[in-house]
Formats: C-alpha cells, sequence, structure tokens
C-alpha cells in the first residue's frame, strides 16, 4: 500500500504539530505519524515552561549567555543566537494559537514570568506546571480539525525511504516505511520532504523521565540513511525525578528549585552548596552529579526536595499537577520534603542539522529533541527545549515552503516475501532489559574507559542477535523500538569514548579536567551499500 503527501512529519511533539499546522495551512498536504496517541509525546511531559526574552529588564544578550554557560563551550553561535532571537515570535505564535500561559497582573507583559537553573533572569513563561501539556492541547485541538493534516496514530516508522535505494540517485529522501501496529501491516508513506520530529532517546536507559515512546527512532534511521550524529555523549539526567515505586517517571519540575526549593538529605542537611555557589539553581549537570555523589556516599535511594517551607495555598496555586501527584503517593509537599532521584532526562545530541533544520540527506529535515543544532552544547539550559522546536520548526517549514514542487516518483511496496512470524519474542523483552541495565550501570552521570568498553560489548552481541532476527522475522513495534534503541546506544558510547575529558554533561573519572579548547564530537556514517 502506498500513501502520497507533501509533507511526512514523524512524531507528534511541539516540534512536529506546530510544524503540522503552519504547513497545512499555506496548503501542503501534511501526514503526522505518532507511535501511539497524538498526545503521547515529551513535549506533553514538560512541566517548567518556555525560555524566551519577553521582559524589558532581560536581554538577548543575557539569554545568549546563560545558554553559553550550560553549555559549557560547545554550543554554536550561530545557532544559540538564531533560537534567542527568534523566541519572543514564537510565544507570540503560541499566545495567538490560544495556549493559556500563567497570568500575572502586576506583571508588565501580562504573565508570570517563573526563573530556572541555570537563568539570570526570570524568563520562563509557563502555564502553571504542566506548560507542556497545555501548548500540546492547544495544538492537538487544531491539528485534528484541520483537513490538510492526516493523523495516523498507533503507527511506527521502520525506515526512511532513499531515492539511491530504488535507483534514483540524488533524489534523497522520499518518505518511509511505516508500520500500522495495530494491523501488521507496513504501507509506504511517500513524500515531497520527511520531517524526523521522533523525540529523544531516554528509554535506553533504565530510570528515565521519558514517556516510553522515547526510543531514539528518528536518530537511528538518519544514522542508517547517512545523516551525520554529533555530541550523543551528552545526555542530560534531570536531577529530580520522584522517587516512589508507584510513581512511574514523574518529573518534579526545575521550578520547584527556581521558586525556592532546597536539596537536602534524609536528616535535613541541606548539601547543595557544598557541591557549587549557585546551590540549587546551579544547572542541571551540576546537581545531578552532587546528588549522584551524596547518594553513593552514604548509600542513598535518593534524597529529598524541600519547598514546604512556602505557603501551602501558593504551593497548590504554582504546582498543582506536582501537589496533586504526590498528594496521591501520600506525599503533601505543603508539609514534607519530596524523594527524588536523577533520571535520565534529555538527549543533547542527535542527528546534525542546519539553521533550516536541514540534513545531510536531501529533502530530510530534523527538528526538536532528535535534532542536533548546537544550541545545546554540552548541556541545555533550563527550558530551552520548546523554544527550539518552535524555532527550528518555524524555520523547517518556511524551507519546505521554499521549494519547487517536484512530481512524486514511483515507489516499491514493502517487501517482506522472505521473512516469516517470529516464533518467539521472549529475546526482544530480555534484550531490551538488559541493554537499558547496561546502560544505566556502565554509560549514566559518571563514566570510566573501562565501562564503556564493557558496554560497547555488549552492544555488540546485541547488534548481532537483533539484527539475524530482524533479517528473519516480520516486524513488530517491540522489534523496530529495540533495533533503534541499540543503534542509539552504540552512538552515545562511541561520542563518550572519543572524548577525552569531563564535560557539560559527560563526566569521566579517567579524564577529569577540560581540555583547552572543545570541539563536537561529530559522528560520520560508513558509506551505505546500493
Amino acid at each position: 500500500m502506498i500513501k502520497q503527501f507533501d509533507v511526512l512529519i514523524l512524531g507528534s511533539g511541539t516540534a512536529g504539530q506546530s510544524m503540522a499546522l503552519r504547513l497545512a495551512e499555506r496548503g501542503q498536504q501534511v501526514a503526522l505519524v505518532t507511535k501511539r496517541a497524538l498526545a503521547d509525546s515529551a513535549s506533553a511531559w514538560a512541566q517548567g515552561g518556555i525560555a524566551a526574552v519577553l521582559d524589558s529588564t532581560d536581554s538577548i544578550e543575557a539569554h545568549i549567555q546563560d545558554t553559553y554557560t550550560a553549555g559549557a563551550g560547545l554550543c554554536d553561535a550561530r545557532a544559540t543566537r538564531y533560537v534567542v532571537e527568534h523566541g519572543k515570535a514564537a510565544i507570540d505564535w503560541l499566545i495567538d494559537r490560544g495556549v493559556p500561559f500563567t497570568r500575572e497582573d502586576q506583571s508588565a507583559i501580562g504573565y508570570h514570568l517563573t526563573r530556572e537553573g541555570g537563568h539570570s533572569h526570570r524568563r520562563i513563561i509557563h502555564a502553571a506546571d504542566a506548560t507542556g501539556a497545555a501548548v500540546q492541547a492547544t495544538l492537538s485541538e487544531q491539528v485534528t480539525s484541520h483537513p490538510g493534516i492526516r493523523i495516523f496514530e498507533n503507527h511506527i516508522a521502520v525506515d526512511l525511504l532513499l531515492g539511491d535505494k530504488i535507483g534514483r540517485s540524488g533524489a534523497g529522501c522520499l518518505g518511509a516505511y511505516v508500520l500500522d501496529i495495530d494491523s501488521g501491516q507496513v504501507a509506504t508513506f511517500g513524500a515531497r520532504s520527511t520531517v524526523i520530529a521522533t523525540g529523544g532517546a531516554g528509554k535506553v536507559y533504565l530510570y528515565t523521565t521519558n514517556p516510553d515512546v522515547a526510543t531514539g527512532d528518528g536518530i537511528a534511521m538518519a544514522w542508517r540513511a547517512g545523516c551525520r550524529v554529533a555530541n550523543m555523549e551528552f545526555i542530560q539526567f534531570h536531577p529530580t525525578c520522584l522517587y516512589h515505586p508507584q510513581a512511574k517517571s514523574f518529573l518534579i519540575s526545575e521550578a520547584v528549585r527556581g521558586e525556592g526549593g532546597i536539596l537536602c538529605l534524609p536528616d535535613g542537611t541541606r548539601f547543595m552548596p557544598e557541591h557549587d555557589a549557585r546551590a540549587e539553581l546551579a544547572p542541571r549537570d551540576v546537581v545531578a552529579r552532587a546528588i549522584d555523589f551524596e547518594m553513593k556516599k552514604r548509600g542513598l535511594d535518593c534524597v529529598y526536595l524541600d519547598i514546604s517551607h512556602k505557603p501551602a495555598d501558593w504551593l497548590r496555586g504554582h504546582f498543582p499537577n506536582i501537589h496533586a501527584r504526590c498528594l496521591e503517593l501520600g506525599i503533601d509537599i505543603t508539609r514534607e520534603p519530596i524523594p527524588v532521584v536523577p533520571a535520565a532526562h534529555y538527549t543533547c545530541g542527535g542527528i546534525v542539522t542546519d539553521l533550516s533544520a536541514r540534513t545531510d540527506v536531501a529533502n530530510l529535515y530534523a527538528v526538536g529533541e532528535a535534532a542536533c543544532t548546537g544550541l545545546h552544547g554540552a548541556n541545555r539550559l533550563a527550558s530551552n527545549s520548546l523554544l527550539e522546536c518552535l524555532v527550528f520548526g518555524e524555520a523547517a517549514a518556511q524551507d519546505i515552503l521554499a521549494k519547487p514542487r517536484s512530481d512524486f516518483p514511483a515507489l516499491p511496496d514493502w517487501d517482506e516475501s522472505r521473512v516469516t512470524d517470529a516464533d518467539e519474542e521472549v529475546v526482544i523483552s530480555h534484550n531490551w532489559a538488559e541493554l537499558r541495565r547496561f546502560m544505566w550501570d556502565y554509560v549514566g552521570i559518571v563514566r570510566t574507559n573501562k565501562r564503556l568498553l564493557r558496554a560497547r560489548h555488549r552492544i555488540r552481541l546485541l547488534e548481532r542477535e537483533i539484527h539475524e532476527f530482524y533479517s528473519n522475522f516480520r516486524v513488530s513495534n517491540d522489534l523496530i523500538e529495540l533495533r533503534n534503541l541499540v543503534a542509539t546506544a552504540d552512538l552515545i558510547v562511541r561520542c563518550a569514548l572519543r572524548r577525552k575529558e569531563s564535560r557539560g554533561l559527560h563526566y569521566s573519572r579517567d579524564y577529569p579536567g577540560l581540555l583547552p579548547r572543545s570541539t563536537p564530537t561529530i559522528l560520520r556514517p560508513p558509506p551505505r551499500k546500493r
């Protein structure tokens, strides 16, 4: 079965949905493919807000400098300035769409701005403590009602469709093969332009704040298609994920520390001032390593984040979702501290793109967490992620709209004539569990060469098993995700082994110091067989 569209967007987070609207409103026929429901994305889980220069007391240069500081010397200057300078326009676009940001009458701009770790000013516009959900709900309502957008829920891309594999050398990306998870059928989705907006790869780790869909699909597909991938060693571990046996991946927003939350040991002793002069407002990598250090030093299962000194009504007003979720689990944040642990949160590296979100493959774009624009450097500044999605989503849409419309080429159907149904799928679940465990143990917050080499050895064994399985049996959602997770894990380890220093989110006991000059870690894929 072959379906054809002007633009194929893989992923339904803020990047994917904002692009779909911008393109459809200019006459493009858009296919929006999402692995689960439309709202299932990391964007919907974002709590804190969106960083942008909106207040007269703030400045573009201050936001750029804060981004540079957090990025530990690896932010791309052009990309950083481009994103920050387009920040207000992105927020204005969301306001025009009807996103219900939290208002404040006393504010000069009419909205409440909060402050988060690494920021020198209050510049985080938010919708209480569920900004991502508010943005997604607003965009989803408009996406579902637009006649130019076809939504394919419960669909997952198997691989990109490349021109040089079907005798059209130089045609670049012509779409993707997409599995209907419910029916088990694979269809050919042809498109003049294809956009990877699949998010990050947090599920490669045992503990993560990410939703289950964050399996590195777009990064792995782009790598197999011949795109460069960069800075995959920089995995951001959010310092404060709720620690509770019934709380799956529930993040305690950066804004809790921004509004005065204190990190402490079980006996109430505050420890962050001993690790950094900025204490709880230090960048996430510093805070995550400090918590990891204290937990390992003292044999703790978790530490505690205490904001109970704030008025109860104020807490319920500013953090209603965190308050409600914790209360469901028997934790009253107005009276007691919150148990927290670090967890894999954000993939700072990804597919190398330019300022129009173009990749190394013609007609293929990457936007959002799957991309490496250069904005985040060695560590993402809090609340720059949704901003990046919006700014580069607009840039990619403009680039696509500026291209002349080409004819659709003849495309092949998916060939599964030489495969059979899997005789047993226990190997998939076992390999998934093993991968996530050794990545957490060997490629986590603190690394060593020995740990990384152990991880690489295990990845090689898993790659062989998965390749054999993929070559002989019909694809399934679990198999596709596992294949992509192993490929992404390999990219993370490759990049980590190349970096002979400790910078930003990458901390190595073998190389604890900083090199006098550092450059991005860029991986180039081997030539593809034709």
